[in-house]
Order: structure tokens, then sequence, then C-alpha cells
């Protein structure tokens, strides 16, 4: 645990640790879509992939001892962009107009929120 509040404290380790949570919050739900709607012999794998991986989400946010409230912003952003970011790439889905705008919107809430103090 000591490592990991050292690691947290060298420039750019809360950032990176936001984006492996989102990474592995996105891929788990993924997983998760991957084996409801894909083939049935993938399913049992996927389903036991998106449990692994949204386990280790929820040890990734709540082993550190932060005020996970306070970074909400940026984990927000970093969840957006990494959902369409696979959304596009694993599911073939083009970011429609809509969805740009309210990234977009996403995005300055999330600056607002990281950066208002």
């Amino acid at each position: 645990m000591r490592s990991l509040e050292r690691w947290l404290g060298l420039p750019g380790g809360v950032f990176a640790l936001l984006f492996m949570a989102a990474l592995l919050e996105v891929s788990g739900d993924a997983f998760f879509q991957s084996a409801v709607h894909g083939v049935s012999g993938a399913s049992v794998a996927s389903i036991a992939a998106g449990a692994l991986s949204l386990s280790f989400y929820g040890l990734a946010v709540n082993l550190p001892r932060w005020n996970f409230g306070e970074l909400l912003g940026i984990y927000v952003v970093l969840f957006f962009v990494i959902a369409q970011v696979i959304a596009r790439v694993q599911f073939h889905e083009p970011a429609t107009l809509p969805v740009v705008v309210g990234g977009t919107l996403i995005a300055c809430g999330g600056l607002v929120l990281t950066f208002s103090k």
C-alpha cells in the first residue's frame, strides 16, 4: 500500500491510475455486452473477463486513500473518451453529432470540476 501511495505522488500518477480504472470499467462493460450479444461459445469467457475487469476496477478506485469525489471530473472525461474508442474499435459504432456535442459538454464539465479549486 505504501508503494501505491508513493506511485500516486509522482507527477501523473493519479491520472495514470484513473486512466487504468476507466479502461478496466469500460472494458468490463464491453466484455459483458459481447457476452450478451455475441457468440454463445464466447459468452462464458466474456462474462468471466468482464467480472475480473470490473473487480480490478473496484480495487483501483478503492485501494488508494483519496477523495474519489474530487477526482470524479477527470474520471468521467476519461471514461467517456475510452468508451467512445472501444465503441468505435470493438463494436464499429460511429460517433454521431449528439455524442460529439454531449462529449464536448462532458469534457467541459470535467475540466470545471477538476480545475475549479
